[in-house]
């Protein structure tokens, strides 16, 4: 069962990015196409990053007790595009959840000034 740890671990961390993404509504619960256009093709990008490094001998697949040694390809194995799409996601999650407290935090500093120059965004204004 150690070898499905690391798979295990990628899986529980993705469903934890997932819970923050669905309580600030960040990126599959405010744009779900948007955001798996962009998990597919950033993990596209990367795997063909490792394609180009397996190929010139740079990236190669250690062993360990930990992965399934489970291989999609030649060195490369089943959990590095699980890697990639929490890696993808992780990169969402946090540019959107930084633009959205700095959005909130210029929304707080315009309502203790008595200003009102920051419009809130389209899904904000459409909100009962």
């Amino acid at each position: 069962m150690t070898g499905f740890a690391y798979l295990g671990g990628l899986l529980v961390a993705i469903a934890c990015m997932a819970l923050i993404d669905a309580r600030w509504r960040l990126a599959f619960w405010r744009a779900p196409i948007a955001a798996a256009v962009t998990i597919v093709s950033g993990v596209v990008y990367f795997l063909a990053w490792d394609a180009a490094g397996i190929l010139l001998g740079v990236f190669f697949r250690g062993r360990s007790e930990i992965v399934t040694g489970i291989e999609l390809a030649p060195e490369l194995p089943l959990e590095e595009p699980v890697f990639l799409a929490f890696l993808c996601y992780l990169t969402l999650v946090l540019v959107l959840g930084v633009e959205q407290m700095l959005r909130a935090r210029a929304v707080r500093a315009d309502e203790a000034s008595g200003s009102t120059t920051v419009a809130p965004r389209e899904e904000e204004q459409r909100r009962p």
